[in-house]
Order: C-alpha cells, then sequence, then structure tokens
C-alpha cells in the first residue's frame, strides 16, 4: 500500500470525524423533538404537516402528535413505503405521455418497473437499466429522487426508535413514524442536499432541462460489440460463442438533465442510483478529484453523526464513541485490504517483457475498470465506502477488480452493512450486533446480559436472530436458485468462479440494500427483476420490523443502574467483541460460498505463478 493511500484515508478520517461531531448535536435535536438553530423557521411548515396530514393529538392544547407503539410504528411505516413502491411504479409504466420527457423516453416494462420501484423505496437503488437511456426527467425528480429522500428519512426514522428504546424508562412510546420521518427530511436531508448539490454545480456537475445533445465526433471511432436478441440478451453461434457487429460512430449523444439535485440526495441518503449508467464515473455527476472526495465524505457523513447523535440521546457520549470506533476499526482493515489488493499488478503482466513488465508496474497497479481522473487511491477507499455504507454509488468497475480486491466490497456488504452503513440503517444494524454481544459476553460470565441499563432476554434474542439471518438467507438462497435455474445462468457473461461471483454479488448486494454491482451480470430480465426485487424488499422490511419489535420491549422496561457487575459497553474490550462478533457472525455465514468465488478465482489466476 502506497503513502499516498495512507495520506489520503488519514485525510477521509479526519474530515469525516470533524463534519459528523457537530452534524451529531443537530441529529440529537432532531430526535428528541427539539428546535434546530437557524432552522426555526421551518417549524411552522412542520406544525402544518402534521395537521395536514391529521395526526396532531386533539387532547393536547400545544398541538403535540401523540406517540406510537411499536406495531403502530411498524404498520405506519410499511403503509407509507408499501405507498411510496406503487407510486414509482405507476409513474414508470406511463412516463412516455407525461411532461419533461424531451427525449420521449418510452414507458418501462413492468418487471423492469416493479424492479426499480422496490429497489429505490428499499434505499437500495439497484439499477437494471440505464439512466439517461430509459428514465424521463418527471421519473427521475419526482419518483426516483423522491424515494431517496424518503427511503434515508424511513432509516433514521427506525435509528431514532431503537434509540428511544434504550434511553426511555417503562415507556409504551417508540416515538412517531410521522413525526420522524417528516423532521429527518426537513431538518437533515433536505439542508444537507441543497448545499451539497450547490457544490457539486460549482464543480461542473449539470442541473438542466435542456434536450440531449448531438455532436459530431473529431475521430470517427469504430468498434466491435455482442449483437442481441429481441429480449435484449447475446445472440450464440452454433458453437456457443458470442455473435458480434463491427460498427463505426460519427456522433455521439451527451445527455443532459437535473444531475446535481440527484446526486447530492444520492450521496447523503446512502442511496446510490446514478443519473448516468457510468455512475460516479460519470464527469457530469463527479466532475473533479474534490468533488470525489466530497461525495465519500457525504455517503459517511450521517451515519457518523449518527453515531454521536446514539451517545447523547442515551445520555452517554462513551456508547456513541464506541460504536463509532468499531466502525472505524473494521472500515480501516478492509479499505487497506482492498487498497493493497489494487496495487499489486496482474500476474498476466508476467507474460511481458521485463521492461514492458517494470512500466506497468510503475504505473501503480490494477488500473482496469479505474478513471485516471482518480487513480487506483481514491477509487479502491470508494469502493471501500460503498459498500461500507449501503449506498451503491460507484467511480470505479467492481468487475474489473482483482479478485481479493473485489472480494472486500462484498465482504462489506455480507457484513450487513453495518460498517458505518446506511443512513439509519448502519447505526440500528451495529446496535443489534451489540445486543448480540453483549448476550454472548453475559452467556460467557454467568450473569443476565444488559445493554445501556436494559436487560436482554429471550424475546430481544428471538428479534435479533432473525434480524441478523434474514439477509443471508435471502443472499445464499437466491444465489443458489439463480446458479440453478437456466434463466439465472443465461445472464453470466463470465463464466467460471467469476460468474459465481457476479450472481453472489448481486442478490449481496440486492438483501443488503446497496446496490451496487459486478456490472458483468445482464440483470435486466424477468428473472432478475423478480428475485432481486423480492430480496431487496425483505431485505429492507423482515429486518427493520424485528428492529422495532426489540425497540418496543426494550422501551417498556426499567431502566437499570450500572453496577460492580456490569459489563463496560464503551470501553476497548467491549469494542473488540463488538468487531469480533460482527466479523464471526460475517465468517459464518459466507465463507463457503466466496471460496467458491473470488478465492477460487485468485488461486486459478495466482497458480502458474506459484508453478514457476
Amino acid at each position: 500500500m502506497t503513502t499516498q493511500s495512507f495520506m489520503l484515508l488519514a485525510l477521509f478520517l479526519v474530515v469525516l470525524l470533524a463534519l459528523a461531531y457537530p452534524l451529531g448535536i443537530v441529529l440529537t435535536r432532531v430526535g428528541d423533538g427539539s428546535a434546530i438553530p437557524g432552522l426555526g423557521w421551518l417549524g411552522k411548515v412542520e406544525r402544518l404537516l402534521y395537521r395536514a396530514a391529521g395526526i396532531v393529538d386533539q387532547d393536547s392544547k400545544d398541538g403535540k402528535v401523540e406517540g406510537q407503539g411499536w406495531k403502530a410504528y411498524a404498520v405506519a411505516l410499511l403503509m407509507f413505503n408499501a405507498l411510496g413502491a406503487l407510486a414509482v411504479y405507476g409513474l414508470q409504466r406511463v412516463q412516455q405521455w407525461l411532461p419533461l420527457n424531451p427525449q420521449a423516453m418510452a414507458n418501462i416494462s413492468p418487471d423492469s418497473a416493479f424492479n426499480t420501484a422496490v429497489s429505490f423505496v428499499s434505499n437500495t437503488n439497484w439499477q437494471g437499466y440505464s439512466g439517461e437511456q430509459a428514465m424521463s426527467y418527471l421519473t427521475q425528480m419526482l419518483v426516483l429522487a423522491g424515494q431517496n429522500f424518503f427511503s434515508a428519512a424511513t432509516g433514521m426514522a427506525v435509528a431514532y426508535a431503537l434509540i428511544r428504546g434504550f434511553s426511555s424508562r417503562s415507556a409504551k412510546s417508540i416515538g412517531n413514524f410521522w413525526v420522524d420521518i417528516t423532521r429527518s427530511t426537513l431538518y437533515v436531508l433536505l439542508p444537507l442536499s441543497l448545499v451539497f448539490a450547490v457544490f457539486l454545480v460549482g464543480q461542473g456537475a449539470i442541473q438542466n432541462f435542456s434536450a440531449y445533445k448531438e455532436v459530431t465526433l473529431l475521430d470517427p471511432v469504430t468498434y466491435t460489440q455482442p449483437k442481441v436478441g429481441a429480449d435484449g440478451q447475446p445472440l450464440k453461434d452454433a458453437k456457443g460463442e458470442p455473435v458480434t457487429e463491427t460498427l463505426t460512430a460519427t456522433t455521439q449523444t451527451i445527455a443532459m438533465g437535473p444531475v446535481a439535485s440527484q446526486e447530492a440526495i444520492k450521496m447523503l441518503g446512502t442511496n446510490g442510483g446514478g443519473f448516468f449508467n457510468a455512475n460516479s464515473a460519470h464527469p457530469y455527476e463527479n466532475p473533479t478529484p474534490l468533488s470525489n472526495f466530497f461525495q465519500m465524505i457525504a455517503i459517511f457523513i450521517i451515519p457518523a453523526g449518527l453515531c454521536f447523535a446514539f451517545g447523547r440521546m442515551v445520555g452517554d457520549p462513551r456508547q456513541g464513541w464506541a460504536v463509532l470506533a468499531a466502525m472505524t476499526l473494521l472500515f480501516v482493515v478492509c479499505t487497506v485490504s482492498v487498497m493493497s489488493a489494487e496495487q499489486q499488478a496482474h500476474p498476466a503482466l508476467q507474460a511481458l517483457g521485463v521492461d514492458q513488465q517494470m512500466s506497468a508496474l510503475q504505473a501503480g497497479g490494477n488500473m482496469e475498470g479505474k478513471e485516471t481522473r482518480f487513480g487506483i487511491s481514491a477509487s479502491t477507499l470508494f469502493a471501500a465506502v460503498t459498500t461500507a455504507a449501503s449506498c451503491g454509488a460507484v467511480n470505479a468497475m467492481h468487475d474489473s477488480f482483482m479478485p481479493l480486491g473485489g472480494m472486500i466490497p462484498m465482504l462489506l456488504i455480507q457484513f450487513g452493512e453495518v460498517i458505518f452503513g446506511g443512513v439509519g440503517s448502519g447505526l440500528y444494524g451495529m446496535l443489534i450486533f451489540a445486543i448480540l454481544a453483549v448476550f454472548i459476553a453475559g452467556l460467557m460470565i454467568g450473569r443476565t446480559p444488559e445493554y445501556l441499563g436494559k436487560k436482554i432476554q429471550s424475546y430481544e434474542m428471538k428479534m435479533t436472530s432473525i434480524a441478523i439471518l434474514v439477509t443471508p438467507t435471502l443472499v445464499l438462497a437466491g444465489t443458489a436458485i439463480a446458479v440453478m435455474m437456466d434463466a439465472g445462468k443465461a445472464g453470466i457473461t463470465n463464466p467460471g468462479a467469476h460468474g459465481f461471483s457476479e450472481i453472489l454479488y448481486a442478490f449481496s448486494s440486492a438483501a443488503n440494500n446497496n446496490g451496487s454491482a459486478f456490472a458483468g451480470l445482464s440483470a435486466n430480465t424477468p428473472f432478475y427483476n423478480t428475485m432481486l426485487a423480492i430480496a431487496m424488499w425483505f431485505g429492507r422490511f423482515a429486518m427493520i420490523v424485528p428492529i422495532l419489535a426489540i425497540a418496543g420491549s426494550l422501551a417498556g422496561k426499567k431502566r437499570l443502574e450500572a453496577n460492580a457487575g456490569t459489563m463496560p459497553t464503551h470501553g476497548p474490550i467491549f469494542i473488540g467483541l463488538l468487531v469480533s462478533v460482527v466479523a464471526l457472525v460475517g465468517v459464518l455465514n459466507y465463507v463457503p460460498a466466496l471460496a467458491l468465488g473470488p478465492v477460487v478465482e485468485h488461486l486459478q489466476l495466482f497458480a502458474p505463478q506459484f508453478a514457476r
């Protein structure tokens, strides 16, 4: 690993901490219902929204909103997101006849619209389509960008509900979903997105409603591409080889659109769906190295800030620091691993002459699939950030990484995306692992496990088990079905271990609500659109409901005072235990599958070298 990589990683963590700490103070006020300095004028808008929605407690003289038990909270959350999915699906199916469609984009097919609707509502933003070739401006702005806000706010709401479960003393309420989602959107997501969008425009990201521009190339480009059939799948000859065609391009279409506004919430909300198919590798989405750096900061800033808010809301800031330390430790180890993997030369270079090989080594390592504007260090750091969070935005093709370099982003996803994770989802996911950690510690020392003064009993452990196991079940079952069925194998463009990795990555990304892909799998088919949508929906909401159940159970318990036998949950020992539990669960769930994919591919790639 180079000095440049170490310096970039260190700078990233320092800037993140400097920005996340004050944001944590704001997030605390959002969660406890306090006024936000500088944004007091939004209070009138907030109260107006509550009255319009009819959720103001009629018996309250000051217009307060009545709290909800966990079941009512869960029902409101599920209804809101189900209606959101219907809205996203419906607009895609009729976009051809609606305004703000200068390119006359056709209506989206039922299976693709279904997949996209579930994807954006679940904060996954898996894209089986090419944004600039499929979606109208209205669809991009109204429902896709809209769900970027609402899905992020949903994650924050669940995190606040779980925090209240720990901080409450024999309470029946865990808050009100409508209040949490409104305050998260008004006071956090909208202001930050506005500031960040202006910054991106200043860096060169576009923001307009113009029709696409057709320009003449200075030099015509001749290229060969696979032929595709009416179903969009590559054609093959009698021998099973791909059928290709040679074409010459003399013009290029330059896509336009309201990009910066969607890019801002895409990053801040850890959504990840790009306006363009190339995502954050596209210069209109991510114009400069500075915009690239702050896009990475934007992905982590709210998840990191929520750690500080957690410590403040439970009355012990050290608890927030402990959770943040565990996340940071895991993140640094994984980032160093992927950076190191990509900074070594490809073994195929050994077939070249000595001078050519040395020249390639001096270039810094494996540049395949990476933007020359950013280089290996910034590209691999971006890959680690976007997969540690449930973001899915990419500025390099993970499919082109070295086998072990591609395995690390996949593993970061498979950890449950609790290493900073998504907005809200990273914190509540890590707190679930914290509950498991204190339970294991309690078994070892023979005491009833406690976390933040709340006893962890059988009900909490049952719900914790469901929350932890639901995503591995979806990933492994979905991958097994895909590799056994012809419809699943038809999408593989790279046979062998790498093809298996593409499928495993796709289901890992979908079930853990990440949205990135290895990009070598033809997934825009009825089979994958349906299977991945199922994984995305249950990966999101089959985890949220048990977490809300835990929040309700904890809220109803008395908060016990710490005593001599209480295990401290803010020191190095607990941080080490928490890191170990996260790593152990990931290993037990996924190592056999990883051995069949990236590990085998690594051995195949380096076997000739070892033989010599």
